[in-house]
């Protein structure tokens, strides 16, 4: 086909394309990631995989989280048009790997991992049952309740509050910025992975969460690991609620259900957590299943 007819009939395919349609096929051609300022020093980064918060300082870079091997790349050479320091500290809010399988990446830029201790406990068992030990760069420091460090002019505080998504997620707080990144902590709008295989548990994670929204204040800006469909990755303590809000509204259908005589079976088949009509789409068998191996443990 000539070059001016393929033209032609690319823009007639791409007008005939709803504006959704139109959005995703313009975003996979332009630059897959995209990077977001919160302050001059702190910023986010989005591709594939859980949301990635990175921090400049005089004493080097620290990022949150590392996606996977080639989206971590990206972030490495964006960072470093950006800032000439060196990468002084990766941080890992939990073990999943789409979280921590970009760390490879790190592995000759930065001499500390940090995570709490259960991540790290975590993501060894997963790497020896997958094969992919040699893939991974795993913490080399982990904390068990609170951890602290200067950073320049910020100071930064890990904290964990018990078991939640995983029963090794950290909350980093950018305490000068009021920044706290949560991880897979909060899902705004889209329904999350509980890993009960790495002691993840709904009902303290309700609790944890209570616990976060007295740690910070009205004023902190929160960053989540993942949004649904037109919700964005940041957003401030009512964005906390809602998800609390969401997960108690889980464990309250299931518990119902299963007081109705209802089967695991007949519960999977539900389309809506009522109480919690913004969530949709796939994935909701995720919860609606952990909830219910939950309640069946301590029924």
């Amino acid at each position: 086909m000539h070059r001016r007819k393929f033209l032609q009939n690319s823009m007639l395919a791409f007008g005939a394309l709803t504006i959704g349609k139109q959005k995703i096929l313009k975003a996979m051609v332009d630059d897959p990631w995209k990077i977001s300022m919160l302050t001059d020093n702190i910023g986010i980064f989005t591709e594939r995989g859980g949301t990635i918060a990175f921090h400049f300082s005089k004493e080097g870079i620290i990022v949150v989280d590392a996606q996977f091997p080639d989206t971590a790349q990206h972030l490495i050479d964006e960072l470093k048009k950006r800032n000439d320091q060196p990468f002084h500290l990766l941080i890992n809010t939990h073990h999943h790997g789409d979280h921590t399988a970009g760390n490879i990446a790190f592995k000759d830029l930065v001499t500390r991992v940090l995570a709490h201790e259960n991540s790290l406990i975590n993501q060894k068992r997963v790497a020896v049952a997958n094969k992919t030990e040699e893939k991974q760069l795993y913490p080399n420091q982990t904390f068990g309740k609170v951890w602290e460090e200067n950073a320049g002019k910020e100071k930064i505080g890990l904290y964990y509050y018990g078991a939640a998504h995983t029963n090794g997620d950290a909350i980093i707080h950018f305490k000068h910025a009021n920044i706290a990144h949560m991880g897979d902590l909060v899902f705004n709008r889209r329904h999350p992975f509980v890993d009960r295989s790495a002691g993840a548990n709904i009902q303290s994670w309700i609790n944890v969460l209570d616990s976060a929204m007295k740690k910070f204040d009205k004023k902190t800006i929160f960053v989540c690991g993942h949004s649904g469909t037109g919700y964005d990755v940041k957003g401030q303590k009512d964005m906390l609620l809602a998800f609390h809000d969401y997960l108690g509204n889980v464990i309250k259908f299931v518990g119902d259900e299963m007081k109705a005589g209802k089967t695991k079976e007949e519960i999977l088949k539900a389309t809506e957590i009522p109480g919690s009509p913004e969530w949709k789409g796939e994935g909701i068998e995720r919860p609606l299943q952990a909830a219910f191996e939950e309640l069946s443990s301590v029924s």
